[in-house]
């Protein structure tokens, strides 16, 4: 099979720029992405009162097919009001990801009654009142709440909030299942769950080492800071089992010179085995160690733990090392050479370090690298996880997680006038768990599609149809509507950020909150704000006494109330008069001063993980036409993976298993199977084959991090079957 390997950017990502523009008319399209709202895929920071094509650094004009990909398919037109008429639940099963991505905006409210096979329209008081009566008949235990990175933060403090005066801390979202490992590390590392560094750190320091990330695809805007990095003469050390061809060039389409010509990203490309990152960075630091480079000035002065974390790595064994990393050792130590020549280095990492049984040791592996060389606590170094979704910090940020912090829960006490439980909440994973033992009557999602989300999609999709009743807030369908399904399931139709009718705040990956302005409905039809949702059901739920749920469908409200609760948050309560976005307090290092008990960053042990000794090694990953679980484009047009039923291969694996390019085959995995599977020959390192996410889910077991609870979704064993 030919394939055609892209660079990133350049003229096909203008072209498509284009044609995506006449999709819904440029003008209607300029007006939009140009508005003061914040970007709804990019969690660098785009948009906000700035406008949408600002950086937060003030930059213009920032733009990516991501967020041209996200905003067109939100203006599009409303779903049919016979959709549904027409199309039983086997027939909604059939749809690809992308097939019920294109069906149309959400408009109307629809439920799928207990037995039936069919959805039908449903009134917004019906609903409302349906999900109000599940409640009240079930006990707090039995529910659970969970949000994706798409809504704002004051929904998600709103939803937080009505769950826990409700009753119950079964509250989780979307980051545990793709960056909760990090969030685990950098808290035992530094007392901080998220990025050390702001935007600006990229343009100060002289190399990023980049592990386990495809910004090109992913993250577009980041590219810009990539390229203008090396620009200034600096370097990029790429860790990625994957050769991504925009990752060695890279064509900025805002730059006139590497428009035409290109920018060369990687100066140095190592590809490890998957799972093979804790050998990989102790071979690393081992390497910082014999050649006498270690900062012993900035350990002694502001870590702790570092006799133990030397000592593991100064006696490990470099041939194991070199064994379970995949990576032969002149390549580990030029690496080593390169960061600890470097006078200010960032270590930037995507889910390829945190969806791996081993994950929150990945990411303190990188931890104690950067502690051990300096390059932390000072401008232009330091950590900086690559969030994929504009606003998934920030839902956490405001408490959408299964704990709170103390301060947090006696804030809420204190406005709600109600003792908020202190039974331990479940995490995403445990929820699953506990819907499959029968053990959940009723679970809401804001935005998402918690099913495809999810290892093991049997699995999950029977657990999940347990559930005596499940409640969707979404602007589009998705599979996870109709697997994810309870015995009663109901889909209320929400406004996009943007169409709100009221102001709503985001968080960037670089703690920075962004105050979008919102505006009008792209299409007509009875969607709701997601706060006004929440509030009303609230109401129903609880009544209006001790509080009136009614009052906080006023965000600035809500604002105020956050202002008071969440610790860094205080000028959220002014934003409205100030219009000042502003960065979180005591989040960014810039000096050696971090939020632990001491003061002091933190080393810990990073034993090697057992490495997988039978199969090929199976990492899932998104194409460059895809956001999170949303599919917009079947062609992997960076990749020249012609559609989304393959498996990416080394030329040296194929050859073994006697294989062609082109071939049909059967993957097993531990939990599943799939069938008619397409050999692609591509530039991955051997032993490692890549599939696409969500679709290979339904191969892999959920083994999840003991810390993080996510799972290992880029290390996972399969076998081939001709």
């Amino acid at each position: 099979m030919a394939r055609k390997l892209r660079p990133g950017g350049g003229f096909p990502a203008i072209m498509y720029s284009l044609e995506k523009a006449f999709q819904v008319g440029p003008l209607r399209l300029l007006k939009r992405m140009n508005s003061r709202n914040a970007c709804k895929t990019c969690a660098v920071g785009m948009g906000g009162m700035k406008g949408g094509m600002v950086n937060e650094a003030g930059h213009w004009p920032e733009v990516c097919k991501k967020s041209l990909q996200a905003q067109v398919a939100d203006m599009v037109d409303a779903l049919p009001a016979d959709y549904f008429d027409k199309r039983t639940l086997t027939d909604l099963e059939k749809l690809t990801p992308k097939q019920a991505e294109d069906a149309g905006r959400l408009s109307y409210p629809v439920v799928l009654d207990k037995g039936s096979n069919q959805f039908k329209p449903i009134t917004r008081e019906a609903a409302l009142q349906h999900i109000a009566s599940a409640m009240k008949e079930t006990s707090p235990d039995r529910t659970a709440f969970y949000s994706s990175g798409r809504s704002s933060n004051e929904a998600a403090f709103l939803l937080q909030a009505f769950a826990r005066v409700y009753g119950t801390n079964n509250v989780m979202n979307c980051s545990f299942y793709c960056h909760q490992a990090s969030g685990v590390a950098l808290k035992m590392a530094f007392g901080t769950g998220t990025a050390t560094v702001e935007l600006e750190d990229l343009t100060r320091c002289d190399l990023v080492v980049l592990l386990g990330a495809n910004p090109a695809s992913n993250h577009p805007r980041l590219m810009t800071q990539l390229a203008n990095l090396r620009a200034r003469g600096g370097k990029v050390i790429v860790v990625n089992p994957v050769r991504e061809s925009p990752l060695e060039n890279f064509h900025v389409p805002s730059q006139v010179k590497s428009l035409f010509f290109g920018t060369k990203i990687a100066s140095t490309y190592v590809q490890p085995l998957p799972g093979g990152d804790v050998a990989f960075l102790v071979g690393v630091l081992k390497s910082v160690i014999e050649k006498r480079k270690v900062d012993h000035d900035f350990i002694n002065s502001y870590a702790e733990g570092a006799a133990e974390v030397l000592e593991y790595a100064r006696n490990a064994d470099w041939n194991e090392l070199i064994k379970n990393s995949g990576v032969d050792r002149e390549t580990i130590e030029n690496c080593a050479d390169i960061i600890y020549m470097s006078k200010r280095t960032i270590f930037a990492w995507a889910m390829g370090l945190t969806h791996h049984a081993s994950g929150v040791d990945n990411v303190l592996a990188v931890c104690n690298l950067a502690i051990a060389t300096g390059n932390v606590g000072k401008p232009g170094a330091g950590l900086l996880p690559i969030r994929g979704h504009s606003n998934v910090q920030g839902i956490g940020s405001v408490g959408v997680a299964p704990a709170l912090q103390d301060s947090v829960r006696r804030s809420l006490e204190t406005i709600y006038g109600t003792k908020i439980t202190e039974t331990p909440g479940l995490d995403t994973h445990a929820m699953i768990n506990a819907c499959a033992k029968g053990d959940i009557d009723f679970l809401f999602a804001l935005g998402g599609n918690l099913w495809g989300s999810n290892p093991d999609s049997t699995w999950a999709g029977k657990s999940m149809n347990k559930v005596k009743t499940i409640v969707y807030l979404s602007t589009k369908l998705n599979p996870g509507h109709f697997f994810g399904r309870g015995e009663t399931t109901l889909i209320l139709p929400v406004l996009a950020r943007d169409e709100e009718p009221q102001a709503t705040t985001q968080e960037s990956m670089f703690n920075f909150i962004r105050l979008s302005e919102g505006g009008k409905p792209n299409v007509p039809g009875q969607m709701m704000p997601e706060s006004e949702v929440i509030c009303d059901i609230a109401n129903r739920v609880l009544g209006k006494e001790p509080f009136d749920w009614t009052a906080l469908r006023d965000h600035k409200k809500v604002r105020e109330i956050i202002s008071k609760t969440i610790p860094g948050w205080e000028a959220i309560g002014t934003i409205d008069d100030t219009k000042k976005e502003f960065t979180i307090t005591g989040r960014v290092y810039h000096t050696p001063q971090f939020n632990t008990k001491s003061g002091k960053a933190i080393m810990h042990p990073t034993p090697l993980p057992k490495p997988v000794s039978d199969g090929l090694i199976l990492m899932t990953l998104r194409s460059e036409g895809q956001f999170n679980s949303v599919v917009y484009d079947e062609y992997d047009f960076y990749r020249g993976v012609p559609h989304r039923y393959c498996i990416l291969m080394a030329k040296e694996d194929v050859e073994k298993l006697d294989l062609k390019d082109g071939q049909r085959i059967a993957v097993r995995g531990e939990a599943g199977r799939m069938e008619n599977i397409e050999v692609v020959v591509g530039a991955i390192r051997p032993g490692a084959v890549a599939m696409y996410y969500p679709e290979a889910n339904v191969l892999i077991k959920g083994n999840v991090d003991s810390r993080s609870k996510t799972p290992s979704f880029k290390s996972a064993p399969i076998w081939i079957e001709k």
